[in-house]
């Protein structure tokens, strides 16, 4: 699935609970965004809450926000401080990609990771990042 990532890098991981919410910083317009992570089993949303991901599982993310409609989502993944894996996704009808990342990359060989999931929109200075959330990925 990763292969697929000549501009995507590699993974995604994040471990279940966490939503951050944050203003698009630009004044009085109060946007909020919000990112959480889908861990996913043969294509379906596994129901436990407390299902926090693996290495090689398929992970999504519920992403919502008010500031664009056109959200991407970055990953970057971690083992002793070497990124390991990064993938970028948009999250909005008519992006490439099917909005599901695998947890692999081929700097990333197994064991555990620590990952960041950041919700960003494109501006003409760059990207700014809207809400983020970090987790953990199991061995």
């Amino acid at each position: 699935m990763f292969n697929r990532i000549a501009v995507l890098t590699a993974i995604a991981a994040l471990a279940l609970a966490g939503t951050s919410l944050a203003g698009n910083g630009n004044g009085p317009d109060k946007s909020s965004s919000s990112i959480t992570l889908v861990v996913l089993s043969d294509g379906a949303a596994i129901a436990s809450a407390s299902s926090a991901p693996s290495y090689g599982d398929e992970v999504t993310f519920d992403v919502s926000t008010t500031a664009t409609d056109h959200p991407y989502v970055n990953l970057k993944c971690f083992q002793n401080g070497s990124l390991v894996g990064e993938a970028w996704e948009g999250f909005f009808d008519g992006a490439l990609g099917d909005r599901t990342l695998t947890l692999w990359s081929p700097q990333w060989s197994g064991g555990a990771a620590d990952c960041t999931a950041t919700l960003s929109k494109r501006t003409k200075h760059g990207w700014q990042e809207l809400a983020s959330t970090s987790f953990s990925v199991s061995a």
